[in-house]
């Protein structure tokens, strides 16, 4: 058992159904980036405050998420060129139950965020349920998507003891480029977001302070294509993320 399996069990646990009423589909989102010492450090703070997410038993569970994109990254670019009005497109899939789920992703200009999801038995665009939830959510002709990033991670989920904010942790972050077959793993990296629904009351933001873990944009999507895609990509924007990132990984 490793020292985060360890820290974990000392929470009081919070089932699926319990947590129906903190799905947040239409929501803010705040994301930290850190490090895996001060994820041990935050965890042991949080215990008091916060329910963890388990399910048969797991509280560190395992995700495995494709991204598509156009032939152009046309996705990626409109985060490159810094649109607050974007889109991401991705299968996720929950490898401890196998279920798997088609999901659109939508940012307004205001920092909202709306996910749509349906449930899939695989990644074919061909059949006709997907394409009818792809012209409805996307912006994109389905035509025009290919795989192009491939993530495996671990999440924690925290949720606050009056139940109206869910907080994600993902660490053990590995990427894979499904264009050039370039790979990279982020071990010691860890990812913190914050969802709510508008700007109630927190437990964890003071936490956060006092560790000095400041709010830092990350997109998993854009950032493991920026780290894994070479030459083909340009990363001018997320060219300060990057050496932050390079530092938290090198930090003890």
């Amino acid at each position: 058992m490793t020292d985060i399996d360890s820290l974990l069990s000392t929470f009081a646990p919070i089932s699926l159904e319990q947590m129906g009423s903190v799905k947040l589909m239409n929501r803010t989102d705040t994301k930290f980036v850190t490090n895996t010492c001060q994820l041990e450090k935050l965890l042991t703070m949080a215990q008091q405050d916060y329910y963890v997410q388990d399910i048969d038993g797991g509280r560190n569970l395992e995700y495995d998420t494709t991204y598509f994109d156009t032939s152009s990254f046309d996705m990626y670019l409109q985060h490159q060129h810094g649109h607050t009005n974007r889109q991401k497109m991705r299968f996720r899939t929950y490898v401890s139950s196998g279920l798997q789920f088609m999901e659109v992703k939508t940012k307004n200009n205001h920092g909202r965020t709306k996910k749509k999801r349906i449930e899939v038995g695989d990644m074919d665009l061909g059949d006709t349920l997907k394409r009818d939830f792809l012209s409805k959510h996307l912006r994109y002709d389905a035509d025009s998507l290919l795989p192009a990033l491939n993530n495996h991670f671990s999440r924690i989920t925290l949720v606050n003891r009056a139940k109206t904010e869910r907080l994600t942790i993902d660490s053990t972050l590995r990427f894979n480029n499904l264009q050039n077959g370039e790979s990279m793993d982020m071990e010691s990296l860890v990812i913190i977001e914050l969802k709510r629904d508008g700007l109630v009351p927190s437990p964890v933001l003071e936490m956060l302070r006092r560790l000095r873990i400041q709010p830092h944009g990350f997109s998993k999507y854009c950032m493991g294509s920026a780290l894994t895609g070479g030459s083909q990509l340009p990363v001018n924007r997320f060219k300060r993320n990057l050496i932050e990132i390079e530092k938290l990984v090198r930090r003890r």
